[in-house]
């Protein structure tokens, strides 16, 4: 599923069970017993938010904090995926440097295996960035769904009439021009930490400004192998 959908969908998730907690707070009132009169609409003036919900997900204390456990646990599989390249690299080297006396089937028997090893190790690369992005949409979608009532609480308590979703899209509409402090990304990820609270990582940590879309074991596209 793609990251995004995944956490637009918690933004709305959050945002409807935020709306329930109001409406359901909000004094009921008695039906009238005659119809009111109709009454002319007015101008609201327009007072324009701006977040990047993907990003403001990340960069929370609890974001952080979860892409760095992703980290972590993907650190083996970085390693591993290494080893394999630089074997690889070795068997090339290997393969360039053998005599030429070499037999023709010796050499077509190094050139296969080292095909196979690249098959694997672009196999098992596309299989960790799978599984990474996975652990990513889920990590950051449920920090998305908690942050929902948050960014709802700041605009209604802000006066803001509308919320537009800044973050970047490929092939989308996105806001090329804004004036300074209409975006709440900030206002709201320190909110959210607050009422989280959940501490801050250690100070030599890097900041996750966005989440990472490929997995920590960045494999390289195999080459062609030397004839």
């Amino acid at each position: 599923m793609n990251r995004t959908l995944v956490l637009v969908t918690a933004l709305a998730a959050g945002m409807t069970s935020a709306a329930g907690v109001a409406q359901a707070a909000a004094p009921q009132t008695a039906a009238p017993s005659a119809p009111a009169a109709p009454v002319a609409p007015q101008a609201v003036p327009a007072k324009i938010a701006l977040i990047e919900y993907e990003q403001a997900a990340a960069a929370t204390n609890e974001g952080i904090r979860s892409l760095q456990d992703l980290q972590k646990k993907y650190e083996p599989k970085k390693t591993q995926l290494q080893t394999l390249s630089q074997e690889i690299d070795s068997l090339k080297k290997q393969l360039q440097s053998a005599p030429a006396t070499l037999s023709e089937s010796e050499r077509a028997s190094r050139v296969r295996a080292i095909d196979v090893k690249e098959k694997q190790l672009q196999r098992d690369g596309e299989d960790a960035s799978n599984a990474y992005n996975t652990d990513v949409q889920e990590a950051l979608g449920k920090v998305a769904k908690k942050l929902g009532p948050v960014v709802v609480k700041y605009v209604q308590q802000n006066g803001y009439t509308m919320l537009l979703d800044n973050t970047g899209q490929q092939g989308g509409l996105g806001v090329l021009w804004a004036i300074p402090g209409t975006d709440i990304s900030q206002a709201v990820v320190d909110a959210y930490n607050t009422a989280s609270g959940v501490a801050a990582p250690p100070p030599s940590a890097p900041a996750a400004a966005r989440p990472r879309t490929t997995p920590p074991p960045t494999t390289p596209k195999p080459a062609a192998p030397p004839k």
